[in-house]
């Protein structure tokens, strides 16, 4: 039921290499570093080893002192200067030694699949099958077919909508519009930016994902965002009722359900929750985006995409302050944003893309979330150091407008794009003040939120931009030594991505991925990464593992299905994972 094999905070603390490294490897023309846990100050020698005990390299350790967030006194040992690939090999600094790790160009190319992979997983309203899953274990009848009709929630509307297909939220069966939007926009946007500011291309192409739209001349990658795009239009209020065009906030059971189930075929105790304006917002957004990318490959798509992002937009402006309650939180997460003008930015940004309307232009010329790129998050962000969320969205609109080619004056998306620039920057500046080198800085209470490794994951999609438009290696080297930290290079030796590393992920907060909590389950397939640290423990679990909330942020953290604030998976999780990784594999180190 818990953490089999090695790991956890008690063995990171006793047992645990002391050298810390990314467990699946390096890019032979990427950054190589690794962190050393080490009380003395003083500098101490190492060595780079290849299997058969061969030195490969040597060098010095600079010594960093105590890290906050980590509670540890570290080192960092240097060796990008070895370029040579291998595998198996190890780093050794005294009687420490690390796991075993490989310096090889084409480390991510199997990881970028398998987290894209992670959404035909969570597919609701399909089976999920064999050829498109790699063993029976994950083979699943469809869930929640019944959700073609699903009526309002506690007799608020009197109509029932099909809102069939999606993706799963979390560990749980809900579907949420904000959450599936911004999760949607990611995708989408990892296309777009590898189409105009990339490669030229998209970097997945049509059948290596394998899923059943696999070979229909659509790039994978569109056609996985597309199972979302399309649920996402079925929650919008029909024409003739009230609060038409508005999209429903989220759908799901009405009591939470247990672990260790499959999603039902057919459920009776679901309901669609009233409208709100973030989740009509995002509907407008994502909607607008999906518009413009199918244009020439589905003109019908494309429209009906398109005019369900006018109606969102309309409905939205006459309904701005219809906000979802942090109370409604019985069956499924309340998902609440009690400040919805970043996503009226994001909305109109999206809009103006795809239509050119210059009084959008001149709207989002005034809008206070275009003067600045977001560094620094309020809300539940704390202040952390990040740029978006799917409560904070105004980075998507600035994205979104500084790399789709539009009508935007040239002046505009250059300082759009000098912004994500200087955000790349400032998280290049957090990144050396930390001992694990994550571009991740603590908020203003010293704490960790929920979902951590998301905050991480989506500034180092900031890096990779930053690179795009600068093409300064500095930024991708940002990009790679933020995966090392996700990857194993952590003060608890966990890599948080399951099926990577010597201490992947096995236990994940999951319905159906439940393998060891009762018979007869499976474990979660690669490539599915955990929220990760959260200082808030507010799982009973958590706690009951020994975790106290006094404890450095890094360390809080229990790889255990019944963990569910810090352990728990989802899609806007996977997403950025997918933009990363894919965005390593084009790269390469240069």
């Amino acid at each position: 039921m818990g953490c089999k094999g090695p790991s956890g905070l008690k063995w990171a603390e006793s047992s645990a290499p002391r050298v810390r490294v990314n467990q699946v490897g390096y890019l032979p023309r990427g950054p190589k570093s690794a962190t050393l846990v080490l009380e003395s100050p003083q500098p101490v020698p190492f060595e780079l080893r290849d299997e058969g005990g061969r030195v490969l390299f040597s060098g010095t350790s600079q010594p960093r002192g105590l890290d906050r967030a980590s509670g540890d006194r570290v080192h960092l040992l240097d060796f990008s200067a070895h370029r040579a690939t291998g595998t198996k090999l190890r780093l050794r600094a005294g009687d420490a030694e690390s796991f075993p790790f490989d310096v090889r160009p084409d480390l991510y190319a199997q990881l970028k699949l398998d987290a894209l992979k992670y959404f035909y997983h969570n597919r609701s309203g399909i089976d999920v099958v064999r050829p498109f899953v790699d063993d029976d274990l994950w083979a699943r009848q469809a869930g929640h077919l019944s959700d073609r009709a699903v009526p309002c929630w506690g007799r608020s509307c009197d109509y029932v909508l099909d809102v069939s297909g999606g993706w799963y939220d979390a560990g749980d069966y809900g579907k949420y519009v904000v959450n599936g939007g911004i999760s949607a926009w990611t995708l989408q946007a990892l296309f777009e930016r590898s189409v105009h500011v990339g490669p030229g291309q998209d970097p997945f192409g049509d059948g290596p994902l394998r899923i059943p739209e696999s070979g229909n001349g659509i790039p994978d990658l569109l056609d996985e965002a597309r199972w979302e795009v399309e649920f996402l239009l079925k929650m919008q209020v029909p024409a003739g009722q009230p609060f038409a065009g508005m999209a429903h906030h989220k759908i799901h059971d009405h009591e939470w359900s247990g672990l260790g189930i499959e999603p039902a075929p057919h459920a009776t105790n679901r309901g669609l929750h009233p409208p709100s304006t973030a989740a009509t917002l995002n509907l407008a957004a994502v909607a607008a985006q999906a518009a413009r990318i199918w244009k020439e490959l589905d003109p019908g798509f494309s429209q009906r995409c398109l005019d369900a992002a006018l109606r969102a937009w309309a409905a939205a402006r006459r309904h701005p302050d219809k906000l979802a309650p942090r109370s409604d939180d019985k069956g499924g997460g309340a998902y609440s944003d009690e400040r919805v003008e970043d996503e009226f930015f994001w909305a109109a940004a999206e809009l103006y893309v795809t239509r050119q309307d210059p009084a959008l232009l001149e709207y989002l010329l005034a809008h206070p979330d275009g003067k600045r790129f977001p560094t620094r998050l309020g809300e539940d962000g704390d202040g952390l150091t990040s740029s978006m969320t799917w409560q904070s969205t105004a980075a998507l609109g600035w994205i979104s407008l500084a790399v789709v080619p539009s009508a935007l004056p040239e002046e505009v998306r250059q300082r759009l794009r000098d912004g994500i620039v200087a955000a790349g920057d400032f998280y290049l500046e957090v990144m050396q003040q930390e001992g694990y080198r994550v571009p991740l800085g603590l908020g203003e209470s010293g704490k960790y939120p929920w979902g951590s490794n998301s905050f991480l994951l989506n500034n180092a999609l900031v890096m990779s931009l930053a690179y795009d438009f600068t093409k300064d290696a500095k930024y991708a080297a940002g990009v790679a030594e933020a995966m090392d930290y996700l990857l194993g290079r952590n003060p608890l030796v966990q890599s948080y991505v399951s099926g990577y590393g010597s201490v992947p992920l096995r236990h994940p907060h999951h319905r159906f991925w439940a393998e060891g909590y009762r018979s007869g389950f499976p474990p979660p397939p690669p490539g599915a990464v955990s929220g990760g640290p959260n200082s808030s423990l507010q799982d009973p679990q958590s706690r009951r593992s020994g975790l106290t909330r006094d404890l450095p942020p890094q360390k809080c953290f229990v790889d255990h299905i019944e963990a569910w604030s810090v352990n728990e998976v989802a899609i806007n999780w996977n997403a950025p994972l997918t933009w990363v990784t894919a965005f390593l594999d084009e790269w390469r180190g240069g």
